[in-house]
Order: C-alpha cells, then sequence, then structure tokens
C-alpha cells in the first residue's frame, strides 16, 4: 500500500489550525500591501533558472489605495454567506447561455464537435463554475454608480449594458478553462474528469483536442465582441501563459523541477492567470482605476495560488472519489508540486529519487515516505493561507461603498478565500 509507511501520518484535518493562522495574519498582510509600490508582472522580470519572467511571491505590493477595511467585510467569521446562491440566477442564464454559444449551428453541420464541445457544459457535469462566480461577485463588488449617465437618466440601461459585456467575460473564463482541461487531459492520458471518463478516453485524443481548440475559438469571437482592445490583449495573454505553464511542466531541467519559484512562476501561468486577468477585466470594462483593477488582478492571482497549492494537498490527502480525478496522479506523471517541494528542503536526499524521475514505483514510494515524515502538507496550507489571505486583502482595499449589494458581494469574495483553504475536493 502507498500509505503504509510514513505517509499515513500526514495530517488530514488541520484547517482549523490554517484558519486560525489566516485571521491572526490578515491584518498584518493589509498593512503590508499599503506599505509597498505596485509591481505588476511586466514591471517585474528577471532570470532565474532559465525563465524569462519570474514574479515576486511574497507580499504583493500595492501602492496609492488608501486602507479601507469594511466592517462588513471583516465579520465574515460572524456572517458566512453561500458566495454561489448570491448568483445561483444568473449562473444559470450563463449556464445555458454557454450552452447555446459552443454547440450553435455545429449541432447540424457537425453533430461529433458539437458533442464533444458541449461534454462539460451538460447538466450535472459543468463543475463547481467557480470561476464565473468569482467574476459575477466581483462585477458586484466594483459597482459604482455612473454620475454622468444618471444625471442624462441613463444609468439603468447603461448598468444592464455593462453587466451583459461582464457576463461576456465570465462565459469567455469558462470556455477557456474547460478548453486547457480538455487539452491538459490529453497529454496527461486521463481517463476521468469531474466523475465521468474524460473526453479523450471516451470520444479519443484527436477529437478532444478539436473540441478543446473549437472552445477557444468560440471564446474569441465572444472576446471580440466586446470591442475593448485592454482586455481582448489581457485574455489572450492568459491563452499565452496557459501554453506556456504547460510547456514549463514539460520540459523542466533538473534544477527547474526542484526550485519553488520556478514552480509558483508554472503555477501562475496554468491557474492563475485566468482568474487574476479575467478578474481585471471585469474592472476595466466597469471604468474602474488602475489601482482598482489591480486590486481585483491580486485578488484573482492570489486565490488562484491558493487554490492550485490545496489541489496539490488533496492530490496526497484526497481520494479519486472525492476528486472526480484519480488521487497521486501528479507524482505518477512525474510531476512534482509544493508538498514535495517543501519536503525537500528538510530532506535532500530526496533529490536523487526526484532526479529518477518517479517511473518506478518504488520511487513513489519513497518520496510519500519522506513526505509523511516532513512538514510538506502543513508548509502548503500555511503558504496557499498567506495567498488566501492577501486576497481578503486586496478586497478589503477597495475604496468604500455604502451600497448593501456591493458590500455583501465583498463579503462573499472574502468568504470564497477561506473556502478555497478548507474544501476537501
Amino acid at each position: 500500500m502507498l500509505f503504509s509507511r510514513g505517509f499515513s501520518r500526514i495530517p488530514r484535518n488541520s484547517l482549523s489550525s490554517c484558519y486560525r493562522w489566516f485571521l491572526s495574519h490578515r491584518q498584518y498582510h493589509q498593512q503590508s500591501l499599503l506599505s509597498n509600490k505596485f509591481l505588476s508582472p511586466t514591471d517585474h522580470t528577471r532570470k532565474v533558472l532559465g525563465c524569462r519572467e519570474i514574479y515576486s511571491w511574497d507580499l504583493p505590493a500595492l501602492h496609492g489605495v488608501r486602507h479601507q477595511i469594511h466592517h462588513e467585510s471583516s465579520s465574515i467569521v460572524e456572517e458566512r454567506l453561500d458566495p454561489f446562491s448570491l448568483v445561483a440566477d444568473e449562473l444559470s442564464i450563463l449556464a445555458n447561455r454557454l450552452r447555446a454559444m459552443v454547440v450553435a449551428e455545429m449541432k447540424i453541420q457537425v453533430p461529433k464537435l458539437a458533442s464533444a464541445a458541449e461534454y462539460f457544459f451538460k447538466m450535472g457535469v459543468e463543475g463547481k463554475r467557480f470561476r464565473p462566480t468569482v467574476l459575477l461577485l466581483m462585477a458586484t463588488a466594483l459597482n459604482v454608480s455612473i454620475p454622468e449617465a444618471a444625471h442624462a437618466g441613463l444609468g439603468d440601461a447603461l448598468a444592464t449594458e455593462l453587466r451583459t459585456r461582464q457576463q461576456c467575460i465570465a462565459e469567455i473564463t469558462e470556455m477557456i478553462h474547460v478548453a486547457s482541461l480538455l487539452h491538459d487531459d490529453v497529454l496527461d492520458d486521463a481517463d476521468t474528469r469531474r466523475g465521468i471518463g474524460s473526453l479523450n478516453f471516451v470520444m479519443g485524443n484527436k477529437l478532444a483536442v478539436l473540441a478543446g481548440d473549437f472552445l477557444l475559438s468560440r471564446a474569441c469571437v465572444a472576446l471580440a465582441s466586446l470591442k475593448n482592445t485592454e482586455v481582448v490583449s489581457l485574455l489572450a495573454r492568459v491563452v499565452e501563459h496557459l501554453v506556456t505553464g504547460e510547456t514549463m511542466q514539460m520540459t523542466t531541467t533538473s534544477e527547474q523541477r526542484c526550485s519553488m519559484e520556478y514552480y509558483m512562476q508554472k503555477t501562475y501561468y496554468k491557474t492563475a492567470s485566468l482568474i487574476s486577468n479575467s478578474c481585471k477585466a471585469i474592472a476595466l470594462l466597469a471604468g474602474q482605476t488602475a489601482e482598482v483593477a489591480m486590486l481585483a488582478y491580486e485578488y484573482g492571482k492570489n486565490l488562484g495560488l491558493a487554490f492550485q497549492l490545496i489541489d496539490d494537498v488533496l492530490d496526497f490527502t484526497g481520494t479519486s472519489a472525492s476528486l472526480g480525478k484519480g488521487s497521486l496522479s501528479d507524482i505518477r506523471h512525474g510531476i512534482v508540486t509544493a508538498p514535495i517541494l517543501f519536503a525537500l528542503e528538510e530532506f535532500p536526499q530526496l533529490r536523487t529519487v526526484i532526479d529518477r524521475g518517479f517511473d518506478n514505483p518504488a520511487d513513489v514510494d519513497l518520496a510519500l515516505d519522506y513526505l509523511g515524515k516532513s512538514r510538506g502538507i502543513q508548509k502548503t496550507r500555511e503558504l496557499a493561507t498567506k495567498h488566501a489571505s492577501l486576497a481578503a486583502a486586496a478586497i478589503d482595499s477597495l475604496p468604500d461603498s455604502d451600497d448593501e449589494d456591493v458590500l455583501r458581494s465583498r463579503r462573499a469574495l472574502v468568504d470564497l478565500t477561506h473556502r478555497v483553504i478548507t474544501r476537501t475536493k
């Protein structure tokens, strides 16, 4: 049994202590956010292990935005919200629209492609719709009145048009996300996804690749309809990041595989870039300032990093049934993630095992043994909690608002940071 040795000692329910850490450190992170200057990804680059752009994964620097703690969002412990229920009706509308956008005329022209493209948009297998939920909540959290429009009697009409455009960002983001899953499953030779057979397993690799390409093309058409070059550029860069991140994962050197900085850079490209730049796009469409747009970006980036770090943990501590895909998937594919990298810091001899690539099941067993004796799982949770705290601090730093819907959405966004680090699947 893989869990028969030291790995069995990994604590699976240490989340309560992580959340206490989250609460106690949140004020510190909020203060730190305001003591530095903004460092955008394009402004902060340096060469590390052959990777052209490496971002700082410590405290993000946010400057020029007055620190404003809203009592409502800070009292998330006293008043818990269900973020998904706040946008449930809108999510249903989006889901129906997505299904229509994906299949469109293809059901008549190329029914096989239509069936493949809508595979993960069907009722019951749409997933958690986490990204559209975040984006719809962000849209409300950044909602501001437009004095000129209100004076001209156009406020309601413009607000409706803006919401429709922001919903389009949520739809585009979900199509890009699902396309990346279809392509990833082909690359990983996966046979399950979301608790059912993966598309490549059911319909073959060729159709899965074409379905992913088709979804990306649909996303491009929707993106072009927004007629906003800055937003188009942002989300086009996301697709570039997805490809770059996957390539980084496939072509690592021995040094890169053992570098936490390289791993976090790759994680940003593969996971956090999509949600962070989509959050920024929501802000840009709303006409927000560059500072507010950067706060939206920082929320998405840190939430995305926290999400993936917990995914890393669950790959070791979860079950296939709870995850909807195989557990220990990464290490069996030779992918080194945060828990193993933290274990390596305590047990340098693990480097030899990593260099061999985990093709031998005995090496997988040995790595799990080292992981079980280390604080790798705990330190990964702590890093995820740190990024969740930074995401919450970005929301707390948004400009003041007295609007109840705005404040409720901001509380929900903060609540999501807690849900991300305490999830079990």
